[in-house]
């Protein structure tokens, strides 16, 4: 399974989130988009549990 923290850039924000200094980052699992974060670290924090799942899931599998 592949998840990545990206922070999203300017180009995929309003013109409002701009202005205000908003930053967001995007939580994709297998290049399909599950979350969105204000903080890095929440984001971070939601990418872990994924893995964490996924890797029970196989666990179980075996």
């Amino acid at each position: 399974m592949t998840v990545k923290v990206t922070e999203r850039d300017d180009s995929h924000m309003s013109h409002e989130g701009v202005a205000a200094g908003i930053r967001i980052w995007d939580v994709h699992q297998q290049d399909m988009l599950v979350g969105m974060f204000h903080s890095e670290t929440d984001a971070h924090s939601y990418k872990a549990e994924l893995e964490k799942q996924e890797q029970g899931r196989t666990t179980q599998a075996s």
